[in-house]
């Protein structure tokens, strides 16, 4: 920052301290409500006043590992970024878990630091003890991407429907299976929702990561999988696997023949992998509108979307609000599955 932009920070800080002080002395007076409207004007002024300068140095999004899909994705906003901001945007990797939420969360809020993040971001805390709070930590920006599961099943299965499915698992209470990877992960608890929302009995298997477990799917070992659709299409078109349904509430252009979950008998079902874009909280309204405004016009451009399709992810670019109010629902939904499996992080 430089001395002038310090000195007009001072002078905001300043002049909003002396309007909260004739705030307080008249707070018992009739202009009260004037007063509280003179104060609130005050801040908003300084707040977007100071961030007329944003942004005037590197901002850093961090993520989980290299060559991951949230690394991907974090790549790919941040160079549209960059030339959008007209500042260099670099993609800071950390390792997988709960590292990168607990680095931003700590962050100064000032839109330098951002997170680009699954929705275990706010699924972690439903599994374990944390050091953040999924809700109070953060400012949304955007759930910006998403990939649909599928419901997947080794193609010996005598069935071709969900609810075709769900007979044929109500018939064998504990005999079919379903493979995961890492307890509490998205198609862990892909699995559960279904088990619970169908009332069948399905035993998990549990995997140290996806591949192995696709290659038990194929082999027959591994029944039943909800899984990203790229990673199983090609076995479907080899006709090694069978997919029955996409697990979006809409249907996915990515597998645009696939009926939803939702729509074959299990209204409400979701599971997608989704890529979330967040700030530390208290992060001015002023930058997360910008930040929210500069990534959704990006992303919608006609050749990312068509380079996203082809990497198997769906542009959704959502509202600030309507991600929170996606956590909230996610929180609610799978932390009652998470209490009644009695489900905890290995």
């Amino acid at each position: 920052m430089s001395t002038n932009e310090v000195h007009r920070s001072r002078a905001y800080t300043t002049t909003v301290a002396v309007s909260l002080s004739r705030l307080i002395t008249c707070s018992k007076s009739r202009h009260f409500v004037v007063g509280l409207c003179f104060f609130a004007a005050i801040v908003t002024l300084s707040n977007d006043v100071f961030c007329q300068s944003y942004p005037n140095k590197t901002i850093r999004i961090v993520t989980t590992g290299t060559g991951g899909g949230s690394d991907f994705a974090a790549r790919l906003i941040a160079g549209g970024l960059s030339g959008r901001l007209g500042q260099q945007v670099v993609v800071e990797n950390r390792s997988a878990g709960i590292l990168p939420a607990e680095i931003v969360s700590k962050a100064t809020p000032d839109g330098y630091t951002l997170v680009l993040y699954a929705s275990s971001l706010w699924i972690v805390p439903l599994l374990q003890n944390v050091s953040f709070d999924p809700i109070k930590d953060f400012s949304p920006i955007t759930l910006a991407l998403a990939t649909p599961n599928v419901v997947a099943v080794n193609s010996i299965l005598p069935v071709k429907s969900i609810g075709e499915l769900i007979v044929f698992a109500k018939s064998r209470p504990g005999q079919l299976n379903y493979g995961s990877s890492g307890t509490g992960s998205a198609n862990h608890l892909a699995g559960e929702l279904f088990k619970s929302m169908a009332g069948v009995d399905l035993i998990r298997i549990n995997y140290k990561n996806v591949s192995e477990s696709v290659k038990d799917l194929i082999a027959g070992q591994v029944h039943i999988m909800f899984i990203n659709a790229p990673t199983v299409m090609p076995h479907v078109t080899s006709g090694k696997l069978r997919v029955l349904a996409v697990a979006s509430t809409k249907p996915s252009p990515l597998v645009p023949d696939l009926p939803t979950v939702s729509a074959s008998g299990l209204a409400g079902y979701e599971s997608v992998s989704t890529f979330c874009m967040f700030a530390p909280a208290s992060t001015p309204e002023s930058i997360i509108r910008r930040l929210n405004r500069e990534i959704v016009d990006y992303i919608n451009l006609e050749d990312v979307k068509n380079r996203l399709f082809k990497a198997g992810i769906e542009v959704v670019g959502s509202s600030p609000g309507e991600l929170a109010e996606l956590m909230k629902s996610d929180m609610n939904k799978f932390g009652k599955i998470i209490k009644d499996a009695g489900i905890r992080a290995d």
